[in-house]
């Protein structure tokens, strides 16, 4: 059945071109293999690993679905191996027991479709969205054709935390919405993980409608798009957040050792993981009672701010916010 293709609002890109150093992948013929790296860059026409893992049976036999079927493919076509996490010996960057283990969902982010280097996460999940269970997520340590505004291509340097999951809706009404509850679970993810963990609060911000900055400084971003197909909408958001790369501009660890005497570093594990567990109760809440409940906390969060009170006036209406933040 044919379907239309609706492209919602894309932010600015997160991440200029930068840093030549890439993780590059070196692998054995016989399993299991070994994951390692070089500072040799890794050439961007060789192919893809996508390392497939889940957080109970259930989804462990999905992976397995996956890969004996051949069933994960990119755009271009370009060669994909596919393995599961299980066949690993040695995965020295992204650590897939850390992640599930702090992972307290009933739906998002139980598939995990993990890659030393791919041109997008983003394209993984949509490209594939059919195939794939809704929450699956996608997370890459390097990218190098992340897509941002009018379709530019940006590489994404390694610390950075990138990923792309899917998710199912059928009123296309509340679609556009779906980027604010985003940028409000990650932000309270990195909150709550201060919290935790005994650190300075970070002054993480929203910059409408979908960029996070830190000490006015942009840190990260989302990017949401959708097909309409069988009376759905599937949705593929997009995520990026600076958190260990302090190039171009600057990243939570960064901040966190002006705050701080103390060694701790985020992991991306921790802040992918606790972005799931809030977006999951974020959602649920959106969806049952409408983003009316959210939105004091958002506002909380926003860079912006007003000397009058028209936000209170146009309540959570994006477009009349665009209007009122070009006359303050």
């Amino acid at each position: 059945m044919p379907f239309t293709t609706t492209h919602l609002r894309l932010i600015s890109p997160l991440i200029h071109p930068s840093s030549p150093s890439i993780r590059s992948l070196v692998s054995a013929n016989t399993k299991p293999f070994r994951l390692s790296a070089s500072s040799a860059a890794m050439d961007s026409n060789s192919s893809c690993m996508l390392v497939l893992s889940g957080k109970s049976l259930a989804e462990n036999e999905i992976a397995e679905s996956l890969k004996s079927n051949s069933t994960l493919k990119l755009p271009d076509n370009s060669e994909v191996s596919i393995h599961l996490q299980s066949e690993i010996v040695k995965q020295e960057s992204f650590d897939v027991e850390l992640f599930m283990n702090s992972l307290a969902t009933n739906r998002f982010g139980r598939l995990l479709i993990w890659s030393p280097r791919l041109p997008s996460t983003h394209d993984v999940v949509s490209h594939n969205f059919c195939e794939l269970p809704v929450g699956a997520v996608c997370v890459a340590d390097v990218q190098f054709k992340g897509r941002g505004r009018s379709k530019n291509a940006w590489e994404s340097p390694k610390g950075c935390l990138m990923f792309s999951f899917t998710i199912q809706m059928e009123d296309g009404r509340v679609v556009p919405l779906l980027q604010y509850v985003a940028s409000l679970a990650l932000t309270e993810a990195i909150n709550y993980v201060c919290s935790r963990d005994g650190l300075p609060c970070l002054d993480i911000k929203i910059k409408w409608p979908n960029d996070l900055y830190l000490n006015g400084i942009k840190v990260g971003g989302i990017l949401c798009t959708s097909t309409y197909r069988t009376k759905k909408f599937n949705v593929s958001i997009g995520i990026g957040l600076n958190v260990n790369n302090e190039e171009p501009t600057t990243c939570l660890n960064a901040v966190l050792r002006k705050l701080s005497d103390s060694t701790y570093q985020f992991r991306r594990e921790d802040v992918i993981a606790a972005f799931f567990n809030k977006f999951e109760t974020f959602y649920d809440t959106f969806i049952n009672q409408g983003f009316q409940t959210l939105e004091e906390l958002y506002y909380k969060t926003w860079l912006h701010r007003f000397s009058c009170s028209c936000q209170y006036n146009f309540g959570f209406q994006p477009f009349m916010a665009v209007k009122c933040m070009k006359t303050h």
